[in-house]
């Protein structure tokens, strides 16, 4: 009763909205011919989009953040600076090195000369060979010494330079780890950055459907963006999950506006073909929920019926899944079989 009453109130209105056409010339109605056809018939898995180039960048040495320039969203060049760390700790750091380096090469060269003199005078037989011996092993001890502070006082210059962060590639900055003023400590995650040119989805296809689907045959739907594209690879993860029994499929996306990482994406893959009727979205009414087309009885009149649809296929077509026949007729434009029918 319910869906007879909305019919009829689709009419009605139908039929109001013609009224100022009553005195109008009546042409020919424009016509659309139902034939069942052969569609692919797809499988759709839920995805995420994903960065390809995606880098966390964060701190090598201990200091407190005192400059944080940058913030999420912001398009950062390769090699700008994201963070700088308090230097003064390494600056300390390097001061001290190098007075050990001072030191230990002081020492060496003493060690030298007392070597050098203990040589001399064992040749002249003032010394014994025991001391000779003794003066070289002091010697190379502090050779040794001199190369073990040079590498800390090496490390200590490198830790200064580490104070600054950079952008390790041109992307956007898709999150700060920190704020200013934080302690940095090795290891905390700075600031991650993301190369937009480089897109791709990653879905968990299920191992019934990953073994007859047509991965090169693939469309993305991206619903914040409310565009479907063609991915222009697709690869396959070669290990599947053991809980969900899905193989992880990463589909590289081409450039696109206004998509970032972490967003809902859909994957449609074609695993064969079915028989099903399609027609022109623009011939389907939608008035609350009553779904229709007209069809063309026959003397030729258009007569209102209730349809299921289904998804959309091709460029402007949508799939009818109930409620036509192959053979039949339909008004290419409801709202003109509407007024018709409203003015008989």
């Amino acid at each position: 009763m319910r869906r007879s009453t909305c019919l009829a109130a689709l009419v009605l209105a139908l039929g109001l909205a013609a009224a100022p056409a009553l005195g109008a010339a009546e042409h020919a109605l424009a016509t659309l011919k139902v034939a069942p056809r052969e569609l692919a018939q797809t499988v759709v898995v839920e995805a995420t989009v994903e960065a390809v180039r995606q880098a966390t960048v964060g701190a090598q040495v201990a200091g407190r953040i005192v400059e944080l320039p940058v913030k999420a969203g912001d398009a950062v060049r390769a090699g700008q600076v994201l963070a700088r760390i308090d230097p003064r700790a390494a600056d300390a750091a390097v001061a001290a090195g190098r007075s050990q380096v001072a030191e230990a090469e002081a020492n060496l060269a003493n060690a030298r000369r007392v070597h050098e003199r203990n040589k001399a005078l064992a040749a002249q037989k003032f010394v014994s060979q025991a001391a000779v011996d003794q003066s070289e092993a002091t010697y190379r001890a502090a050779q040794a010494q001199v190369d073990a502070v040079r590498a800390n006082a090496g490390s200590a210059v490198v830790a200064r330079d580490w104070t600054t962060i950079v952008a390790p590639y041109a992307g956007i900055v898709g999150e700060t780890h920190a704020e200013l003023g934080d302690m940095a400590t090795p290891g905390k995650a700075l600031v991650t950055v993301f190369d937009p040119r480089e897109l791709r989805v990653v879905a968990g296809v299920p191992e019934a459907t990953i073994a007859r689907a047509r991965l090169d045959g693939a469309r993305v739907d991206l619903p914040a963006i409310d565009r479907s594209v063609t991915p222009l690879r697709a690869t396959v993860i070669p290990v599947a999950d053991t809980r969900s029994h899905t193989t992880r499929v990463r589909f590289d996306l081409p450039p696109v506006d206004g998509v970032r990482p972490g967003q809902f994406a859909r994957v449609r893959l074609p695993v064969g073909v079915v028989t099903t009727i399609a027609v022109r979205e623009a011939a389907v009414i939608r008035r609350g929920e009553v779904t229709a087309v007209y069809v063309l009885d026959g003397e030729g009149r258009p007569r209102l019926r209730q349809v299921r649809t289904g998804e959309r296929v091709g460029d402007g077509e949508i799939e009818i899944l109930a409620g036509l026949a192959g053979g039949e007729t339909l008004a290419a434009d409801p709202v003109e079989a509407g007024m018709r029918t409203a003015t008989r």
